[in-house]
C-alpha cells in the first residue's frame, strides 16, 4: 500500500519572502504530479490576519491559524522583513507546544530567528540568511550559528532562504521517496546544480568585492571576521604576508579605499544590519562595531548613511 501523503504546514509571518516560500511549496506540488499520486498536502497558517501578505504585495489565505489543532508531519516558518520584532505570543508558545512533541519543524530566510525567538533551537546548530545572522549571533548564544545554505540537526530544520529550499527539498524529497523522484523535481525546475548543505550563502570575497588578488581577498576576509575589535594595519598585513606598504598600495589599487576607510564601512555595514535586525541596544552595537563612544559612532554612521543610527532604527 502506498504510504499516506505527509502534511506540510506553512507558517506565513507577515512580510514573509515569496521566492523563499515558493522554493519549499512548489517542489512539494511538483512532487506530486511527477509521481502521478498524493505524496504531499500543505495547509497554511497564520499567527493572526486570515490573508496574509508577502514583501512583495502577494497575498496567500491561511485558513487554520496558529495554536489551532492541525495533524502535520512537517511545520516551516516563512519570514521575511524584520523577524527579530515578531513577538505574538500565541505563536511562539505553539511553537514550543509542538516542539515538545517531536515534529520536525523548521525554518526559511527569516523564519530561524522566530524559532530561536521560540526557545526551540538552543542547543542545535542552524542556520539564517546571511543579513540577520548579525543579530542572531548577538541576541541567541544558545544557538549554534552556521553560515550554511540549509542544516538539518535532528528535528529541526533551517534554511537561508532565497533558491536554497530547493535543495533542501531536494534532500528531504529524496529521503522520503527516493534520489530519482528528487532529481525529476529539481529538473522540473532546472535546478540542475543541486547544493549541498554546507554551500556557501554568498559568492567569494574576490566575486563580491570584484578583486582577484588572493591577498587582497584574504585582507577583506579577514576584516568582516573583526568587525568588534579592529585589526591593526600591521597585523593584517602580517598575516596575508606583505608589508604595510603592500597593503596600502593594494587597497588604493583595487579598490579606491584605505585600509581604515574601507574597515570602517564594514563595520558601519555590520552596525546597520544589527540596527535593522535586532533590538540591542545602540551604545552596544557601538562598541560591538568597533566604535570608541556612541556619538563618535553616530557621527560616522551619519557621514556614511545620511540618517543617524536612531532614525535609521525608526
Amino acid at each position: 500500500m502506498s504510504p499516506a501523503p505527509q502534511t506540510v504546514g506553512l507558517l506565513l509571518v507577515p512580510g514573509f519572502a515569496l521566492m523563499s516560500y515558493a522554493s519549499v511549496v512548489e517542489p512539494l506540488r511538483a512532487a506530486n504530479l511527477l509521481a502521478g499520486r498524493e505524496l504531499y498536502r500543505w495547509i497554511h497558517i497564520t499567527p493572526g490576519p486570515q490573508t496574509v501578505g508577502a514583501s512583495c504585495g502577494a497575498t496567500v489565505p491561511c485558513p487554520v491559524k496558529a495554536g489551532e489543532t492541525a495533524k502535520l508531519d512537517f511545520l516551516f516558518v516563512c519570514a521575511g522583513g524584520n523577524p527579530a520584532s515578531f513577538r505574538d505570543r500565541t505563536t511562539l508558545r505553539w511553537l514550543r507546544t509542538l516542539a515538545a512533541r517531536g515534529l520536525r519543524i523548521g525554518g526559511v530566510s527569516g523564519g530561524p530567528v522566530i524559532l530561536a525567538r521560540a526557545g526551540i533551537m538552543d542547543g542545535y546548530h542552524m542556520t539564517v540568511h546571511w543579513e540577520h545572522a548579525p543579530a542572531v549571533a548577538e541576541a541567541f548564544p544558545a544557538v549554534m550559528l552556521t553560515r550554511s545554505i540549509y542544516i538539518v540537526d535532528r528535528n529541526r530544520l533551517t534554511c537561508a532562504g532565497g533558491t536554497a529550499p530547493l535543495d533542501m527539498m531536494h534532500a528531504l524529497i529524496a529521503e522520503a521517496h527516493g534520489p530519482e523522484l528528487a532529481r525529476r523535481v529539481s529538473d522540473w525546475f532546472m535546478h540542475t546544480d543541486i547544493r549541498p548543505a554546507q554551500s556557501a550563502q554568498r559568492a567569494s570575497f574576490s566575486e563580491r568585492y570584484g578583486v582577484h588578488d588572493d591577498r587582497l581577498a584574504g585582507a577583506l576576509e579577514l576584516m568582516e571576521s573583526h568587525p568588534g575589535e579592529p585589526l591593526k594595519r600591521s597585523e593584517t598585513a602580517r598575516r596575508i604576508g606583505l608589508s604595510t606598504r603592500q597593503l596600502d598600495r593594494l587597497f588604493a589599487e583595487k579598490l579606491g579605499l584605505s585600509y581604515a576607510e574601507h574597515y570602517r564601512r564594514i563595520r558601519l555595514e555590520r552596525a546597520r544590519d544589527l540596527l535593522r535586525q535586532s533590538a540591542v541596544p545602540i551604545t552596544e552595537i557601538a562598541l560591538g562595531c568597533g566604535f570608541s563612544s556612541a556619538s563618535h559612532f553616530s557621527r560616522a554612521y551619519k557621514n556614511t548613511f545620511g540618517v543617524t543610527p536612531a532614525s535609521e532604527r525608526k
